[in-house]
């Protein structure tokens, strides 16, 4: 999809800190998730080490402000022998929806993982996201998989 003329999408820089962590916590917010400042610069630390598998991008509007977030990272899929694009996070600000973020930031994810020749890029969505899962679902292909977490044993810890 060709860049917005309002929105165009970049990867993270180290200066965009103070707007990626007031987006960051916007999407741990709507999750519900509590996220330490620690935690939050951890992966911040992640997105700009080059030795890190976590990379960023941003959707930046017109004035400068960033209005959505895209992490995302490679991964192994030994089944079909290949390295898809695991798309972690993906959040636009509440008040920027509808301004095709959304799809320059999915967009860009697609041209990226071209480049690199991964053969897909896969994200999951919680169940009761209909706003999100109407736009993923005009984009990409629901799969039939089912998603499980399993805590470490911790005693082997």
């Amino acid at each position: 999809m060709p860049d917005s003329p309002t929105v165009q999408v970049r990867p993270a820089r180290e200066a965009d800190f103070d707007q990626w962590r007031a987006l960051y916590r916007g999407y741990a917010d709507f999750y519900r998730v509590e996220q330490t400042e620690e935690a939050a610069r951890l992966v911040w630390s992640w997105i700009h080490d080059p030795a890190h598998e976590v990379e960023a991008l941003v959707a930046e509007d017109a004035a400068g402000r960033l209005v959505g977030l895209a992490h995302y990272r490679p991964f192994a899929r030994p089944l079909a022998a290949a390295v898809g694009c695991w798309l972690d996070d993906l959040f636009v600000a509440p008040e920027s929806r509808g301004s095709g973020a959304a799809d320059l930031l999915l967009g860009a994810l697609r041209g990226i993982a071209a480049e690199r020749g991964w053969s897909v890029v896969r994200w999951i969505t919680a169940d009761d996201n209909h706003r999100a899962r109407s736009k993923y679902d005009r984009v990409a292909t629901r799969t039939m998989w089912i998603t499980y977490d399993m805590e470490p044993d911790a005693a082997r810890a």
